[in-house]
């Protein structure tokens, strides 16, 4: 499949992954995830492609913002809710979303699994079919199959082939270079230790502790905890040395950690949460940003994605780029509308990447 080849493996996008979302709990009926998942295959039961697709009952967990389109939708005069969506559940990041396998045949497989899609939203009688965060390439030719276009933003640190954190503060204008030495010193000062664990380093005690710390994280944000314990645990024995969890100790005692998978080019930071009884200032730049830049390096690996939001990402070396998703509306009156919102927020969200990419933390010449 697509998916594959040593710089575009994409973990979110293996068996390991995804069915530990349903295995655990995370992503099923009763959370308002029904697995739904396309499969092609030849007149010999030859697997062509895949589609990892979930019927909907609301738009929590996906990272591209449908709610008001939910709200409009009743005054066309018709529910938008079950919808499908295409996607990996819980996970903004980026990678193909219709996986074919290498063959002579890979267009024709494409075209057909589209259609597929199309007449699965028919026959369902249902409102809409969303794919989210597809790649450039996916979203360009599903544009052509009369799918709206919808561009987002995220922030991703870039290694200039960097032996060492130093050498990447040195591209840092001045003022901010001071800024992260500082807020590195913090953690220092409050006694705290960095740890990166892979692996069999990863043991059922830091599972427990990360999913309390996770756990805090959403209650505090008003938050909506998806991913269970068990889910945790499962990724941890399915997929090994792919997983890069950063954990930061006072003493003994585990107090914050950050969740990393490892592809084939890209670090990929999904998820932090600390200790509920304790504030330590600094340190969630440190476990989440500064310990995967230091993580990318080391393992030589050329992008660092850090996840949806967050405008304080770019002082530390985290700049814009685009994210993309497609949306097939199957009522024209309705299409039409969010067809022309979508060119204006198009317009906008282009305007505001430029202006973060002049006025970013770099020194002049550093792309």
């Amino acid at each position: 499949m697509d998916a594959t080849g040593p710089d575009k493996y994409n973990p979110f996008l293996t068996h390991a992954f995804l069915s530990s979302l349903e295995l655990s709990g995370s992503a099923v009926k009763e959370t308002g995830w029904i697995p739904s998942h396309i499969v092609a295959k030849d007149a010999n039961e030859n697997t062509l492609g895949v589609v990892p697709l979930y019927l909907k009952s609301h738009s929590y967990g996906e990272f591209v913002f449908d709610h008001s389109w939910a709200d409009a939708h009743y005054s066309f005069g018709s529910r938008y809710y079950p919808k499908l969506q295409c996607c990996v559940p819980f996970t903004p990041v980026t990678g193909p979303r219709i996986l074919v396998r290498n063959t002579l045949f890979k267009d024709q497989v494409f075209d057909i699994i589209v259609s597929a899609l199309k007449d699965l939203t028919a026959k369902y009688q249902i409102s809409s079919l969303h794919i989210t965060f597809p790649s450039e390439q996916e979203w360009d030719k599903l544009s052509e199959k009369g799918f709206l276009q919808r561009i987002g933003m995220q922030y991703h640190w870039k290694n200039r082939n960097y032996k060492n954190f130093d050498e990447f503060l040195m591209d840092m204008k001045q003022s901010k270079r001071k800024n992260i030495r500082q807020e590195r010193k913090k953690i220092l000062q409050q006694n705290l230790t960095m740890k990166r664990l892979q692996g069999d380093e990863i043991k059922a005690r830091h599972w427990d502790a990360f999913y309390n710390f996770y756990r805090n994280t959403t209650d505090n944000k008003w938050g909506t905890p998806y991913l269970t314990r068990e889910f945790f645990h499962n990724i941890g024995s399915k997929m090994g040395d792919q997983v890069l969890l950063v954990v930061a100790e006072e003493g003994d005692e585990l107090v914050a950690g950050a969740l990393n998978l490892i592809g084939g080019d890209t670090l990929f930071g999904r998820l932090w949460g600390c200790h509920p009884r304790a504030y330590y200032p600094s340190l969630h730049f440190e476990a989440c940003y500064y310990q995967a830049i230091e993580a990318a390096i080391e393992l030589d690996l050329s992008t660092v994605e850090a996840g949806a939001q967050g405008e304080h990402k770019i002082q530390r070396g985290y700049m814009p780029v685009a994210t993309y998703s497609c949306h097939y509306l199957t009522n024209q009156s309705f299409r039409k509308a969010i067809e022309d919102f979508l060119v204006r927020e198009s317009t906008q969200v282009k305007l505001v990447m430029k202006l973060l990419h002049d006025s970013g933390p770099f020194k002049e010449g550093v792309h």
